[in-house]
């Protein structure tokens, strides 16, 4: 589960400004999304919603990989066949995705849809799958795999049984993707926020910021922080809903694509940033590894910072990050 940001609104109308902020909860990509917009009139704010929703549509369209009709779904198909010639905008995805597998060292890999799913966090594991079998799960995962070709537009993966997905990126992609659109269309603030993969413009109509509560993954009803954001994406992914304990060990179930092994240690990371998508990937790369790294690769990042909490219920913080303010 991905949704740890609780979005705090001020009164949707206010005597200095004719300025109202509209807000629309719906399903998309699999997921909630609530958008958020500031405009001056009910007809005015509809309009930009159905603009973000029909911009991520899209956006689902192009990268789904349940989707036998997409263009990801047809790279799937090609695996150790041919190379498949995509747009250019999928073509950019797929290659920024790569270079954020190697600034994690691969602990984020779009190629994890090869993986075999040999982990179950639905209570029926009693004993660890066997050594052969965790190394077989990850056998066709391999970013550095992925064939582009830049003059012929194609991506090719070699290995039949081969398999891209988005999971850990295109809602960030799709959340940026929306907030650019409705920018250029003239909406002056709002909030995209997929499922906790949230991007944010603009201030609210009386000036001030919009502002988030990051929860207490050791305690859902508390929040440990409340930040204000503006122009800025922040991203929470945790780890302590799924997961199951074998011999008293704690296995969770975002899995290092390397490996075949369940992260440990952390509960928790929020990556705030000027992109969602960046933001996105990095939180479910930071599990993987761990909190030292992660907090050095992310401090390598212009702009970009996080708030780690550990399955102690520690606190761990970039150097940008002041939580006692």
């Amino acid at each position: 589960m991905r949704i740890f940001l609780v979005t705090l609104l001020t009164a949707l109308s206010f005597h200095l400004s004719a300025e109202q902020i509209y807000t629309k909860t719906t399903k998309l990509m699999g997921s909630r999304f609530d958008i958020t917009v500031v405009a001056e009139s009910a007809e005015d704010g509809d309009a930009f919603i159905q603009s973000a929703i029909e911009e991520i549509t899209r956006i689902e369209q192009l990268i789904s990989s349940w989707d036998p009709h997409s263009l990801t779904s047809e790279v799937n198909a090609n695996a150790g066949i041919t190379p498949v010639e995509v747009d250019q905008e999928l073509f950019d995805l797929i290659s920024r995705s790569k270079q954020i597998s190697q600034l994690t060292d691969g602990a984020f890999d779009i190629s994890y849809a090869s993986m075999d799913r040999i982990w179950k966090f639905d209570g029926s594991m009693s004993m660890l799958p066997s050594e052969d079998r965790i190394a077989a799960s990850v056998a066709k995962v391999g970013f550095q795999n992925i064939q582009m070709d830049v003059e012929a537009g194609t991506v090719f993966l070699p290995l039949k049984g081969m398999k891209i997905g988005f999971g850990g990126i295109g809602k960030g992609y799709a959340a940026d993707m929306a907030k650019q659109l409705l920018r250029d269309q003239g909406a002056t603030a709002g909030i995209i926020n997929a499922s906790g993969d949230m991007n944010t413009w603009g201030t609210q109509p009386d000036g001030t910021p919009w502002t988030v509560a990051i929860t207490n993954p050791m305690n859902k009803n508390e929040s440990f922080a409340t930040l204000p954001i503006q122009d800025q994406a922040v991203v929470t992914s945790g780890n302590y809903e799924k997961y199951v304990e074998i011999e008293g060990q704690h296995y969770a179930h975002i899995i290092d694509p390397r490996t075949g092994m369940p992260s440990q240690g952390i509960v928790s990371v929020t990556v705030f940033g000027p992109s969602a998508e960046l933001a996105d990937a990095l939180a479910t790369a930071t599990f993987v590894m761990g909190i030292e790294v992660g907090i050095d690769r992310i401090e390598q990042l212009k702009g970009m910072e996080c708030i780690i909490v550990d399955d102690q219920g520690k606190l761990h913080v970039s150097s940008g990050i002041n939580i006692n303010n």
